[in-house]
């Protein structure tokens, strides 16, 4: 059977538009992914412990005697001067001292002034004018040590600072030494005091860098560094005590504020490995894992070995090289060879890990 001319191209033409449907209907779609940049990091985890804010110089002032508080004349949280009064205490019974330490050592002396003239008259021997210069020598000294006390009946600001705490009222008795009032030191800063456990401390030592985060300013990192490292347990919580010296002009801190403590070992600094984050991870199995490796615009698998866990990042003991680039978001549903698309380029460049 023959065909006619015509017909026989319109069935030419249909085939060939049919083909070029499949081939488009074939045309494989990349699949949308982010990807981060593998950095560079410290060789092992950093310490984290929590801790306390504190001024630096925390100084408890009292009384050198015991008495009734005549006036306090400052507040918690009153930014003081040096040399500025403080508080004072009744002076009645301190006066009467002195004064009685005055009476005693003018009666030393007159007894010696008579003594003198009767050793000279050969009436008293060395010995009992010996005596009564040494009774005058006692009198004397405590005269000094009650006028000292009484130089102390006040509490005088040594330094500028802020009062930190107040523990008596006016009126109250007090004993001698107990601490009435503690005066933060301005011009000493800021530090954290945290506890760290056996394992951890053997890692810090001084100098250390460490990152504080204020839970009163959670959006802010301080710089800090290692200034004090517990050379024994706190017999109570066994804990060894640090304390970091924070680099903090222009933020608003107050003694007590609780802060969170990020310590990179100097031990840890001194080598290196790759970190790429967690959402990079693939198929992990203890220290075994996958991660796919942008290569142009495909994605290729790549076996790794975790070395540890840091917060959001995950350190590589080998596997990926420092600048490569690995897919995070959409990593779960690529496979080996997979043509991939980069959504938010900008955001996927700058997002990897971040620097440490």
């Amino acid at each position: 059977m023959r065909l006619a001319p015509g017909l026989l191209i319109g069935i030419t033409v249909l085939a060939v538009a049919g083909c070029k449907d499949a081939v488009k209907e074939t045309t494989v779609v990349p699949t949308p992914v982010r990807i981060a940049t593998a950095v560079e990091g410290p060789a092992a985890p950093a310490i984290r412990t929590n801790g306390l804010l504190a001024n630096k110089d925390e100084i408890r002032l009292a009384f050198k005697v015991g008495g009734v508080i005549r006036t306090i004349g400052v507040s918690e949280g009153e930014h003081v001067r040096k040399g500025q009064k403080l508080a004072e205490i009744e002076q009645t019974e301190i006066n009467a001292q002195v004064e009685q330490a005055r009476e005693a050592q003018e009666k030393a002396q007159r007894d010696l002034q008579r003594g003198e003239r009767l050793y000279g008259d050969k009436v008293i021997s060395l010995e009992q004018l010996q005596d009564l210069r040494t009774q005058l020598a006692v009198a004397a000294a405590g005269l000094r040590s009650a006028q000292f006390n009484r130089n102390y009946a006040a509490i005088v600001a040594p330094q500028d600072g802020v009062v930190l705490r107040k523990s008596a009222e006016a009126r109250e008795l007090v004993s001698a030494g107990a601490p009435i009032i503690v005066l933060g030191a301005q011009n000493q800063g800021f530090v954290v005091r945290a506890g760290l456990s056996d394992r951890e401390i053997v890692q810090v030592k001084l100098g250390d860098r460490a990152e504080v985060t204020l839970d009163a300013l959670p959006d802010q990192m301080i710089a800090a560094k290692v200034t004090e490292v517990g050379s024994a347990a706190d017999p109570a919580s066994g804990m060894f005590v640090i304390e970091a010296a924070l680099d903090a002009s222009g933020v608003p801190l107050k003694s007590g504020l609780v802060a969170k403590v990020s310590i990179t070992p100097s031990t840890a600094s001194a080598s290196k490995r790759v970190y790429v984050p967690v959402s990079a991870i693939v198929e992990g199995d203890q220290s075994h894992a996958s991660v796919y490796v942008l290569e142009q615009d495909h994605a290729r698998r790549r076996e790794v070995e975790v070395a540890f866990i840091d917060n959001d990042s995950v350190a590589l003991a080998k596997g990926v090289n420092a600048g490569e680039q690995v897919v995070t978001d959409g990593s779960l549903y690529l496979e080996d060879g997979e043509k991939v698309a980069i959504v938010d380029p900008a955001r996927s460049g700058d997002t990897a890990v971040a620097q440490r």
